[in-house]
């Protein structure tokens, strides 16, 4: 799977050497060329979050079948037109945009399957080596790119990168994951598989902190890349060949990050991997603003794809391992929006100041950036959740329903409690708390209230938005969240437990 992804990954770089060098040769505009980036990866922001969505409903083997063959059909198309002389800078656009929205489409999912593949105490390895594939690919693809350019043609190119399709494709048919957990309870909507993807995301303050962390990284960090082009050009003055081997250096650096990472995981944990990594690709800045002989700035650049991949890794892991297989696909989706959003928000930003303040003052900025990461990380440090503590808890019984058929509408569900004497202040904290596995599970709403006039009788309240979606809820509890409603528990009057309530909207007679 690693080796069918890295030709891919080439022939995507390659397409990307391809489609630039097409328009150039089709417009002398600049705006069209850059528009070439913009079509490759707002589909990113348009649709991964719905296809992290049905990634989690359908069966992600034929999802992704059907996903890689359309991705393919475009690439041939692209290719013919472009040897047909057919090609013009609209259709070019909308293909690129179809292969990109092919690839929005396809990666939630497949992010989720490598670390599948591998034991959990190996998952976070096999994530950097899915980072180091990429890296790779951008060290390799444009090169061999431009090589097959200049000895065969355009369309050649393109055509290579629909053959590499062919990769994927033949190792996913092979492939066979396993089966998901059996539910009795009618499989969601889209639309509602999107809202508990948000939901879960938006509830869970282990995943805001790596969200946020990311977005404070890759938005300094992605300038060191948008502008190695012009430090290359203006201040080393090299040309397309040197920028290659520049690039060449990052990718040796990725590959030894990947190789160092199981030997520092042993010894640093993923916020002081992460801080070092920030403090790394922040020097690399300064090496970049400074430093003019073109060999320190290749030791640098290798240094710093060490440290880039080290970052991504730890991230991405750090993300990956948090999520609960239910809304794995779909909590990834949102990943890949900070990321590929702070990227090119990063990148547009840190453009439009080196050429207004220069090259060397933005690419200090972007070094003073990368340390609020590790600043940051004092005040939001990771936490680090158990495979097993995401597992369902799986002893919740179904809550009862005297009526023959489910329910329209939302449910309320209140939880009467009576703490025991001279614990109500520590109850309530652990109530508070546990309101987070509520929103997770499904709670669109949650409120808890207390008795005026017997204060040590206290009423938690939560909306779930459909009777199906409060059956969802008990198959989503996991075990971190059943130890945390048990502590609860154990703190109540064991006379008087607690009381449960369903409360259902009641329809109109007339």
């Amino acid at each position: 799977m690693w080796l069918a992804q890295f030709v891919s990954n080439i022939g995507s770089w390659m397409q990307t050497v391809g489609a630039q060098w097409l328009m150039l040769s089709l417009t002398t505009s600049a705006v069209p060329v850059a528009l070439i980036q913009t079509a490759a990866s707002i589909p990113v922001l348009l649709f991964a979050v719905p296809a992290g969505a049905v990634g989690d409903l359908v069966d992600r083997r034929r999802f992704l079948l059907v996903a890689q063959t359309c991705m393919l059909l475009a690439a041939l198309a692209l290719g013919a037109l472009t040897l047909a002389g057919l090609v013009t800078p609209v259709v070019l656009l909308a293909l690129i945009f179809a292969l990109g929205a092919g690839q929005a489409w396809v990666s939630p999912t497949w992010q989720t399957l490598q670390p599948e593949l591998v034991p959990p105490a190996e998952r976070t390895q096999a994530i950097a080596l899915g980072s180091v594939n990429q890296n790779l690919a951008r060290a390799v693809g444009p090169a061999i790119g431009g090589l097959l350019i200049a000895a065969t043609s355009v369309g050649s190119v393109f055509l290579i990168n629909a053959a590499s399709f062919l990769a994927v494709i033949g190792v996913i048919a092979r492939w066979r994951g396993a089966p998901r957990p059996p539910s009795t309870v009618a499989p969601e909507h889209v639309g509602e598989a999107i809202r508990a993807g948000g939901r879960y995301v938006a509830a869970s303050p282990v995943l805001r902190v790596v969200l946020l962390r990311a977005t404070l990284f890759v938005f300094f960090a992605s300038s060191i890349w948008a502008l190695l082009p012009l430090t290359a050009t203006k201040r080393l003055h090299l040309g397309s060949g040197g920028y290659g081997l520049l690039l060449g250096c990052v990718g040796i650096g990725a590959v030894g990050g990947a190789v160092l990472l199981p030997r520092l995981r042993s010894r640093l944990g993923p916020g002081a991997l992460l801080a070092g990594a920030s403090v790394a690709v922040a020097g690399l800045a300064l090496v970049l603003a400074y430093v003019r002989v073109t060999v320190l700035v290749g030791v640098a650049l290798a240094l710093g794809g060490t440290a880039w991949i080290l970052a991504l890794s730890t991230l991405n892991s750090i993300y990956q391992t948090s999520l609960p297989g239910w809304v794995k696909a779909r909590g990834m989706a949102f990943y890949l929006i900070v990321f590929q959003g702070g990227n090119a928000i990063g990148s547009a930003a840190m453009g439009v100041a080196a050429q207004q303040v220069g090259l060397a003052t933005t690419l200090l900025a972007a070094a003073v950036g990368l340390m609020l990461g590790p600043l940051a990380g004092l005040r939001l440090p990771f936490t680090a959740i158990a495979a097993e503590e995401l597992l369902p808890a799986g002893d919740w019984p179904p809550p009862s329903l005297t009526a023959d058929e489910a329910p329209v509408g939302p449910v309320m569900v209140s939880v009467e409690y009576r703490p025991r004497p001279g614990l109500e202040e520590s109850f309530l904290t652990a109530l508070y708390d546990s309101r987070f596995s509520r929103r997770r599970t499904g709670a669109s709403s949650w409120r808890v209230w207390r008795d005026s006039a017997e204060p040590d009788r206290f009423v938690e309240q939560f909306v779930v938005g459909s009777w199906q979606e409060h059956l969802r809820q008990h198959e989503r509890v996991s075990a971190r969240d059943q130890e945390r409603l048990n502590r609860i528990r154990e703190m109540t009057d064991p006379e008087r437990p607690p009381v449960v309530t369903h409360w259902l909207a009641p329809t109109s007679s007339g």
